[in-house]
């Protein structure tokens, strides 16, 4: 007679169900701040500039440096704090704006497809407002 295979404690089944399309992320998010790549570009830039001399950079550390700053839409720090400025008035939620800020969408229909829990927070053409706003200044950085 076979015994069955001891693999260890049972995993309590999941009563949550995560939804970002409707902004259910979980109890670890409710009082999270969403940051932009770009944002953390420049956290992880300047904490590499003070650790440039340490050998120990962590792999993990170094490949998260290439992808922001592979994935960042916005160069600089002052391009960065007025993308912020414009997403801030917003009745949008914290996620929502750092979806947008990343994305960089160029039509309304585009953000409301990528990020559906928009809805109707932000009328059509006030969202299409912003992100030619958030086009211009993403062309025009310094």
């Amino acid at each position: 007679m076979r015994m069955p295979k001891n693999r260890g404690p049972a995993r309590p089944q999941a009563e949550e169900t995560l939804d970002a399309a409707r902004l259910e992320l979980g109890d670890d998010f409710q009082e999270a701040e969403c940051l932009l790549i770009s944002e953390v570009r420049v956290l992880l830039e300047a904490q590499y500039d003070a650790k440039k001399e340490d050998k120990n950079l962590k792999e993990v550390y170094t490949k998260t440096l290439e992808y922001v700053q592979k994935f960042s839409r916005y160069t600089n720090r002052d391009t960065i704090k007025e993308v912020r400025a414009l997403l801030k008035p917003t009745e949008l939620e914290a996620f929502e704006c750092a979806q947008l800020g990343n994305l960089c969408c160029s039509e309304w229909e585009e953000a409301k497809s990528l990020v559906p829990s928009i809805g109707s927070k932000i009328s059509d053409d006030d969202l299409d407002s912003l992100l030619k706003q958030m086009d211009s200044l993403k062309k025009y950085q310094g």
